[in-house]
């Protein structure tokens, strides 16, 4: 399965307004294409008109997808430990986080495969 199937995916999914994954603008725009929803998904990912962001940049959004999951994580527990919120909203929100980790992790296992693979190729 290819990349920009899994990140529109993942970075805009959850069915709440806090969710941390719909808000990850910062101030250089590197979470900035992150959309609400819809049909458009793998256009806020991939850029305007297929014209494609640079792969550091789709990086960094993963990154910072995973950022802003695992602190939405902690603050749902924090409120679950207050009573705040429900216990439920805490761990879907934990559980969101640890996915997000985890796929971050096998794209980043993929990406030094292929790389150590095309430093075995002879020139």
């Amino acid at each position: 399965m290819a990349i920009e199937g899994i990140l529109p995916a993942v970075l805009t999914s959850g069915p709440t307004s806090g969710d941390p994954l719909s808000h990850t603008a910062t101030s250089q725009g590197v979470g900035s294409a992150v959309s609400a929803g819809g049909a458009n998904d793998l256009v806020s990912v991939t850029g305007e008109s297929g014209n494609g962001l640079d792969f550091g940049a789709t990086l960094n959004r993963l990154v910072s997808a995973v950022e802003s999951s695992n602190a939405d994580a902690n603050q749902k527990t924090l409120g679950m430990v207050d009573g705040t919120i429900d216990v439920h909203d805490a761990m879907i929100a934990l559980q969101r986080a640890d996915l997000t980790f985890q796929m971050t992790v096998q794209i980043r296992n993929k990406l030094v495969s292929a790389y150590q693979e095309m430093m075995r190729m002879p020139v």
